[in-house]
């Protein structure tokens, strides 16, 4: 199982996950998306992503993108794009143009708006299966996508919370992503962060250790 921590606006922050013995695997800063308490401006991301990675993902998530701030963003330190309300042929035009990998967000309410990410199998690199709460965190029903196949990976949002029980997800999805849950009077909280990223750690030796003996039998 890997992880995904959104929503970074801080570089005490960022620095505490890039540094964790057990650092998430995709990083995400929310780039022009103003109704979110967790949106930074071009300035500000900028600086933040001069920090070294190391092996982390950074994710530039983005809704609706105008090809103005396409342009401006275009030669930053970014690996994926994570896309909301965007056509399948304007994803791949994006893909192609600037050579970034593509995280395509599927939000979902009802158990029929999943079906949507059919359309985009065949350009994104990650389906992301998110709530319809955009800058809150909503909920839906995990079970909707339990027997989706995606031949790239599959990434879960939407209200899952920071000590959750995270068994119950290893059937469903192949990264987990948190942002509101990791939060405290809307701070991201690094108590709550290490709490995850350590039980991200416990989950994986677990399934680890399940599949040798499951080798071994």
């Amino acid at each position: 199982m890997q992880s995904k921590i959104c929503g970074i606006k801080d570089t005490k922050t960022l620095n505490y996950l890039i540094n964790h013995k057990y650092p998430p695997n995709f990083i995400g800063f929310i780039c022009n998306y103003p109704k979110s308490k967790r949106y930074i401006d071009l300035k500000l991301l900028k600086n933040l992503i001069k920090i070294k990675k190391k092996n982390i993902n950074y994710v530039c998530v983005l809704v609706n993108p105008k090809k103005v701030f396409l342009e401006k963003i275009k030669n930053l330190n970014l690996d994926y794009y994570q896309l909301y309300d965007v056509t399948p042929k304007k994803t791949l035009k994006i893909k192609k143009k600037y050579n970034k990998k593509i995280i395509t967000a599927i939000t979902v309410k009802k158990k029929k708006d999943v079906s949507k990410y059919k359309k985009y199998l065949k350009i994104a690199d990650i389906i992301l299966f998110d709530s319809k709460g955009y800058e809150k965190s909503v909920s839906f029903n995990h079970s909707y996508i339990k027997n989706i196949y995606c031949s790239g990976q599959k990434m879960l949002a939407g209200n899952i919370k920071y000590n959750s029980k995270l068994d119950k997800f290893n059937k469903i999805t192949d990264i987990i992503d948190l942002s509101g849950s990791l939060e405290t009077s809307d701070k991201k909280d690094l108590t709550k962060i290490n709490i995850f990223l350590k039980n991200i750690k416990k989950l994986n030796d677990k399934n680890k250790k399940k599949n040798t003996l499951n080798r071994s039998a």
